[in-house]
């Protein structure tokens, strides 16, 4: 009865000419429940007590994996008809959400030992995990060995050099994960402030405050409050580098410190004040001085310290950079070849503007950006 309401519509419709009538017979009808195929069977979990239900294709969608393998048979309970696994089922839902979604999420409250057990023992690698936990799994796991670390060092090593190093990871833990401590969140907090002060008197003193006393035109805030943007400016710089100083004294590798991108970032935020302090008057190097006080700008780049999301946006284009190389050399290839048709399209014109296949790269690239 129930498979001839859902044909009735159709029915309904070739008797008024929508659709044709079907030359084909009707499909069979539902294959009952005792009859359903194995694959899909709905299996029972019983991990310590607590039970969870899913399909079968659901788990075997990954076959590395215990669950997904036959190697559960192993925990198959004949008599209750479930597979039983002594586990912890509170980090057991996470991974059968990965089953479900085929994303790996971390939960903040559970212990990360106890997480990376279980994620072995059911044969998941932790590289799964996806962008919005990875970067709190990985700071846990490397406060972790820094914990162990300072375990190992306490166990043997010179005392001495064990309380310097103790010093050093302590510090460096601050710096990294600044809610360990009372004193390392009000620092982090600090850098922050004096990071925005920074970017906006970069910004204000540039703004007209005035006209220039006999002379035509307008006299920035800059000019006219030069000690006070100066003393502002020190303040900035006495911080961050301070900031800097403390940072490459507690980092565990210094030289790989040195060469990453926020150690460059931090040395070309202060390094214009104290090469500008170097520089006298001279209108030789007025010119080279304007230009160096630019690469201030940098300092807004500080704030990815500061922000998780800037930290995840700079490893997703990390990840991404086979992809992002491509779309530019994509990119790059259509401007030459728009700009080729538009310099034999228009050389021989009286006055043309495209004099050469470079000439036209500037319309070509002002045409595909904005017009499309």
């Amino acid at each position: 009865m129930a498979s001839v309401a859902a044909w009735l519509p159709f029915a309904r419709a070739a008797a008024i000419g929508w659709v044709p009538i079907a030359t084909h017979p009707l499909p069979p009808p539902p294959i009952p429940k005792d009859r359903r195929k194995a694959d899909d069977e709905k299996l029972l979990i019983n991990v310590s007590g607590r039970r969870f239900e899913t399909w079968r294709n659901t788990l075997e969608k990954y076959p590395d994996t215990l669950l997904g393998s036959n190697e559960r048979e192993f925990f198959y309970d004949e008599e209750c008809k479930e597979y039983f696994f002594d586990r912890d089922p509170d980090i057991f839902r996470h991974i059968l959400n990965y089953y479900r979604t085929g994303k790996l999420h971390y939960p903040k409250h559970e212990c990360l030992t106890s997480y990376d057990e279980e994620l072995a023992f059911f044969g998941i690698l932790p590289d799964v995990i996806g962008d919005c936990c990875y970067e709190d799994y990985r700071d846990r796991k490397r406060e972790n060995a820094e914990r162990l670390m300072d375990d190992k060092l306490s166990e043997n090593g010179d005392q001495n050099l064990q309380q310097l190093t103790n010093i050093r990871q302590k510090m460096w833990r601050a710096f990294e994960n600044p809610h360990t401590s009372t004193a390392a969140l009000v620092f982090y907090y600090v850098t922050g402030f004096f990071i925005a002060v920074s970017v906006m008197a970069n910004v204000v003193e540039t703004v007209p405050c005035g006209l220039r006393p006999g002379r035509a035109g307008t006299l920035p805030c800059g000019e006219r409050y030069k000690i006070v943007f100066f003393c502002l400016d020190t303040a900035c710089v006495m911080i961050f580098t301070a900031e800097y100083l403390l940072r490459l004294f507690a980092a565990p590798d210094r030289c790989k410190f040195v060469r990453s991108v926020m150690s460059i970032i931090d040395v070309v935020a202060i390094l214009p004040y104290y090469i500008g302090l170097g520089i006298t008057d001279n209108d030789d190097v007025s010119g080279a001085f304007v230009t160096l006080r630019v690469f201030r700008v940098f300092r807004i780049f500080k704030f990815s310290r500061h922000s998780q999301g800037l930290r995840i946006l700079g490893y997703t284009l990390k990840s991404c950079a086979s992809e992002l190389g491509f779309l530019v050399f994509s990119l790059a290839m259509a401007i030459i070849i728009f700009a080729t048709v538009m310099f034999y399209a228009e050389k021989n014109v009286d006055d043309t503007n495209f004099t050469s296949i470079p000439a036209a790269f500037w319309y070509t690239i002002v045409t595909m950006t904005t017009l499309g």
